[in-house]
């Protein structure tokens, strides 16, 4: 468990030297204090992890110390300690905050077990805080584009580029990564926002209605066609047209379009009348445009019509360091979505999603915390809670040659060093692959490498 700081509160001195004992045993750090008021006062200046209380005592007693410490750090967890008759008093301690209650005569291991558990509750909390806080900062840089990997924040530079433009932009991307949102984001990030975000998906309309649905009819134009209807075009007039999975367009639709790029003008159907707008495309697909145009599916064209710039959002499998911000944010939503209260992730599960190949990428991580949150009954997404396919994915594992008879501390720079590169800088990642303190990361990024002599011979070493 390693070095943490206790603070011990009973009006009986005799009770306090053998719960100090036990704490220290445990490597501790212990403060002890028969007066309530005294240790309230010192719990002001000094950063405790844990308060274990007696609830009955003279002065003060363990509820008025819960909720002094609660208003003073809200992270630092309590546990009371309380003789048999008074365990209803403690369970009410519970519901207004303190983490859980002892009794009694007290005993070494339930002590500990139950210090321990504090100690991960407030962890997780802390991390998950830390979380929190830095997917605020990050949606606040970029509306509700999630993430802090490299590629990411690339892809944003350009997109909020492109945005103050009225530049066509083609995303391209696999499917559930994310380009929709990146295109609502453009929208609203430009000189565009004054209107309309229309969406029209290019395999969801049948082709004989693609037409008519984007640049709208006229009374009488096809049966059916029972009143005059404008189409997406014209909605979208000083705003967006987001056409969605363009690559597979029908090529008699792609001619008519192709025009309204070239000149901004169209006719709705059955009608000679020439309409004019102002309207903003941007274009999505999963396909591979370029390959399109050689199988005859994709007029050239056209393609050059639509990919003024062009944006690629990477796979979720290839921005992993962004996974334990989205799936804070997608536990959030769902939370919000679903009434729930928000569970806590902890590192251990945050390690499992990591590991994990996300074939469906953004989209499905945000399907599988929905689920987790739905289900969760114990406040905290264990790894077991998982769904079997991530439960269960192989750790990928990348070899490092390390020769035979280098210095330890070589060995241990060359393993961090290629820790860090495979998270892309993150260190704290970085840390938690290696399992150690991110300190320990920093200190090696501030001390210069030291080159020594490579022996010949070398074994492989899994990292």
């Amino acid at each position: 468990m390693g070095s943490y700081r206790v603070m011990v509160i009973d009006d009986e001195a005799s009770n306090l030297e053998p719960l100090e004992r036990i704490l220290k045993s445990d490597g501790a750090e212990v403060s002890c204090f028969t007066d309530p008021k005294e240790a309230i006062s010192m719990f002001r200046t000094g950063q405790f992890d844990v308060v274990l209380t007696d609830l009955r005592m003279g002065s003060m007693d363990g509820l008025e110390v819960l909720s002094a410490v609660k208003v003073l750090d809200s992270s630092v967890e309590v546990i009371l300690m309380t003789a048999f008759g008074t365990v209803e008093i403690a369970v009410e301690a519970i519901k207004q905050g303190a983490y859980d209650f002892i009794t009694k005569p007290l005993q070494k291991i339930q002590v500990i077990k139950c210090l321990h558990k504090a100690l991960e509750r407030r962890h997780l909390l802390n991390e998950n805080h830390s979380l929190k806080e830095e997917l605020n900062n990050i949606a606040q840089e970029a509306g509700e584009v999630v993430g802090r990997s490299s590629s990411i924040r690339s892809l944003m530079d350009i997109a909020g580029q492109a945005a103050r433009s009225r530049a066509n932009v083609l995303i391209e991307g696999e499917s559930g990564t994310g380009k929709g949102i990146l295109a609502e984001y453009i929208h609203k990030a430009g000189t565009a926002s004054e209107g309309l975000f229309v969406k029209i998906n290019c395999t969801a309309i049948p082709e004989n209605l693609l037409e008519a649905e984007l640049f709208g009819h006229e009374s009488g134009a096809f049966t059916g066609a029972s009143r005059r209807k404008k189409g997406r075009v014209e909605l979208a007039h000083k705003g967006t047209l987001f056409l969605d999975e363009i690559g597979i367009a029908p090529l008699s639709f792609q001619a008519k379009l192709l025009r309204f790029l070239q000149e901004g003008e169209f006719e709705r159907l059955g009608s000679n009348e020439t309409q004019k707008v102002e309207t903003r495309v941007i274009s999505a697909t999963n396909a591979d445009l370029k390959q399109g145009i050689k199988n005859g599916v994709l007029r050239e064209d056209l393609y050059y019509r639509l990919n003024v710039i062009h944006l690629t959002v990477p796979p979720l499998r290839d921005r992993k360091e962004d996974i334990p911000l989205l799936a804070k944010k997608f536990i959030e939503d769902s939370a919000r979505k679903n009434v729930r209260d928000v569970p806590l992730l902890p590192s251990d599960t945050i390690d499992r999603l990591l590991n994990y190949h996300w074939p469906g990428n953004v989209r499905e991580l945000q399907n599988v915390m929905e689920r987790m949150v739905v289900l969760s009954r114990s406040g905290i997404i264990q790894v077991e809670d998982l769904p079997a396919e991530i439960n269960e994915s192989p750790r990928r594992k990348k070899m490092v040659n390390i020769p035979l008879g280098m210095p330890l501390k070589m060995v241990e720079r060359i393993l961090m060093d290629e820790t860090l590169k495979s998270t892309q800088g993150n260190k704290t990642m970085a840390a938690r692959l290696l399992g150690v303190h991110p300190r320990t990361i920093y200190r090696h990024l501030e001390n210069p490498s030291i080159e020594e002599p490579t022996p010949p011979s070398s074994q492989p070493v899994e990292n």
